[in-house]
């Protein structure tokens, strides 16, 4: 892995952890105020929305070593999570080719098998072309 990734993979997993246990947005170096910072469009979002069930021992593990491995992908742009009962985390990719290796990878298709078989009483995943963005920082 080379040193863009790895640093982009940190920037992720700090992203998807500060998300989840804090509410307020984390102050991370490239991040706008915690917004994954998108190259212009068009690109692709990844968005899936869950319910845990109760059963979530390891849950927060895998999570971490899945945005760090999706942070590895070729296409990844980007990743921004948050959990309050619902969880909605959104995957940034550069296009329809990185999703599907992404979909395929061995490692994250474990990390689903668990999710089905344990951690998740329902969820969603949408697939989405971004056409246009607006961000605005204070």
């Amino acid at each position: 892995m080379n040193s863009d990734s790895s640093e982009k993979a940190e920037q992720a997993l700090n992203l998807l952890v500060s998300f989840e246990h804090m509410t307020t947005r984390p102050e991370i170096p490239n991040q706008n105020s915690g917004i994954a910072l998108t190259p212009d469009p068009p690109y692709y979002a990844v968005i899936f929305t869950s319910l845990q069930t109760n059963d979530i021992d390891g849950y927060d593990e895998m999570s971490a070593r899945m945005v760090e491995l999706g942070a590895e992908q070729d296409g990844f742009l980007g990743i921004e999570s948050a959990r309050d009962g619902l969880g909605i985390t959104v995957c940034y990719w550069r296009d329809e080719e990185s999703i599907r290796r992404w979909r395929e990878n061995v490692e994250h298709r474990l990390a689903q098998e668990e999710g089905f078989r344990r951690w998740y009483a329902s969820f969603a995943t949408r697939v989405c072309r971004v056409e246009r963005q607006h961000i605005f920082e204070r």
